[in-house]
């Protein structure tokens, strides 16, 4: 599996001042981590906000912490942060820490981390790489406990689907997001989606994601696109035995040749890629084919 090393370099780095605006009024990643740290940061917590952004989840963290570092690494997003965070009146105790996320440690052990540098499918964003170079780090200066992290855990599917890529009238078959929370009429559910991997967060975990499964067509159509479907568990609440979920826009990946299914069919799927790659790494990376149903 082979990426362009100065894209892979960048990604997730430096994403425009922008979309974290636009992020901002994302009320359901917005409010669900709001809930989840409602939850999980106590009175007189010490909280880290790795690649912290506007600074939005290190405020809601410093309604209960004692002291909150936002770690950010893009120079614009350290301006806004200190902006914002200056206007909502956090600034004693929130600060604001201009540094890579892969390097920085606390000066003293924390309860929580915050870490939302999460796409669809896991790509593109460090999640992955991120924690689990601070885990290292982590445990070499503070020992083996280690602070809670949010998310806790991710859990991602896949779907075939049969979609459209009309623009207009042209045709256009790219990669296309979905808001999970509104219908898309453009969009034949083939089959259900299959559960294909788990991160917990609170274990090693790996980049490297592949699968092979097998799907029973519900519906006769041509199988043009994967559907991924991304859960983050934000915070399990044991008590309750439930949890806060924040749950990604679904990515639509095109296949390169679309695949011809009758109900009853199995398609056979395959794929892999490297949490924190490329879009196109996975799209490269994607088999399909189909066994006939018999009788």
């Amino acid at each position: 599996m082979v990426e362009n090393r100065v894209e892979a370099s960048e990604l997730g780095q430096f994403i425009p001042l922008h979309y974290h605006h636009i992020m901002l009024m994302d009320q359901s990643r917005v409010l669900g981590f709001k809930a989840a740290i409602d939850s999980v940061v106590f009175e007189g917590a010490k909280v880290l906000d790795l690649g912290g952004g506007t600074g939005v989840l290190s405020f809601f963290a410093a309604a209960r912490a004692s002291k909150v570092w936002c770690v950010e690494f893009n120079p614009d997003m350290v301006a806004e942060s200190r902006r914002l965070l200056a206007l909502n009146g956090v600034t004693h105790k929130v600060e604001v820490v201009h540094a890579d996320a892969f390097q920085y440690l606390p000066p003293e052990p924390v309860d929580v981390v915050i870490c939302e540098m999460i796409h669809a499918a896991m790509l593109r964003e460090k999640q992955v790489e991120v924690i689990e170079a601070f885990k290292q780090r982590y445990r070499s200066r503070f020992g083996d406990r280690l602070p809670v992290f949010m998310p806790e855990a991710v859990l991602m599917a896949v779907q075939p689907v049969q979609q459209s890529f009309d623009c207009f009238g042209f045709y256009a078959p790219i990669i296309q997001f979905q808001h999970p929370e509104v219908l898309h009429p453009d969009t034949l559910e083939l089959a259900e989606p299959a559960i294909y991997s788990l991160l917990d967060f609170s274990q090693q975990t790996s980049r490297e994601i592949q699968w092979r499964g097998a799907f029973a067509m519900a519906h006769a159509g041509s199988v043009n696109a994967l559907r991924f479907v991304t859960k983050n568990v934000l915070s399990i609440i044991a008590d309750k035995g439930t949890t806060i979920d924040w749950i990604n826009h679904y990515l639509v990946m095109p296949l390169s040749e679309p695949v011809e299914v009758g109900g009853g069919d199995r398609l056979l799927v395959e794929f892999s890629y490297l949490a924190g790659g490329s879009l196109q790494s996975l799209a490269a990376n994607m088999r399909v084919a189909v066994e006939k149903a018999t009788g």
